[in-house]
Order: structure tokens, then sequence, then C-alpha cells
């Protein structure tokens, strides 16, 4: 459940005007919250496979900063899973309309058939 929350409150920062940055900041999280989820959301995204974007992580300071590791964690985490659920659920969206219609089509030409035998 909390996954989901997380996930549509991703997208509605993603989605707004503000940068998520700025509503990070907004929100009252430390500039080095925010700079390492900025990095680490970027870097998540590669990780699923986005062809825009390339993996960002300030090593020395992810290494030293306890805010700026746990906003690259949380930021790598959430969208590399927002980017493979999207895909997951692409996937199956095209895959169970071919099934449905192959479903329709074998229901159409045996409802054929029986009215054929009559």
């Amino acid at each position: 459940m909390w996954r989901y929350a997380w996930a549509l409150l991703a997208l509605a920062l993603i989605g707004g005007c503000e940068s998520t940055h700025e509503h990070l900041l907004a929100q009252g999280y430390p500039p080095a919250f925010a700079d390492g989820f900025d990095a680490g959301c970027v870097s998540g995204r590669q990780a699923a496979g986005s062809i825009s974007g390339e993996f960002r992580k300030d090593v020395p300071r992810y290494l030293k900063d306890r805010q700026y590791a746990e906003g690259w964690d949380d930021g790598f985490r959430q969208c590399q899973a927002m980017l493979e659920n999207q895909d997951r659920n692409d996937y199956r969206g095209r895959h169970w309309d071919e099934r449905e219609r192959a479903w329709q089509q074998e229901k159409d030409r045996d409802a054929a058939r029986s009215y054929r035998s009559q």
C-alpha cells in the first residue's frame, strides 16, 4: 500500500510545474536529501531501462553525507520501481489485448460452427 502511495507522490511531483527538488524543499526536506533524491531518481529510471538520463551519484558525498545518501537511495528505489511498474502494466495491457482478441475469434468460430451444424 505504501509503495503505491509513494509512486503516486512521485508521479505528482514529476508531473507538476514544480521540480521534484523544489517540492521536496518546500515540504521541509533538507537540501542534501533533495539533491540525493534527484540524482537517485535519474539513476533509478536509467537502471530500469529509460533511455533518457544517466547514472548520477556523487560517491564521496554519498559516503560522507547521510542525508544525501538517504535521498539518493529513496529516489533510486522509487523511480526505478515506478518505471518498472509502468513497463509491466504496458506489457500486460498489450498482451491481454492479444489474448482477449484471440479468445473472441475462437468464440466466434465456435459459434459459426454451431450455427452451420444446425
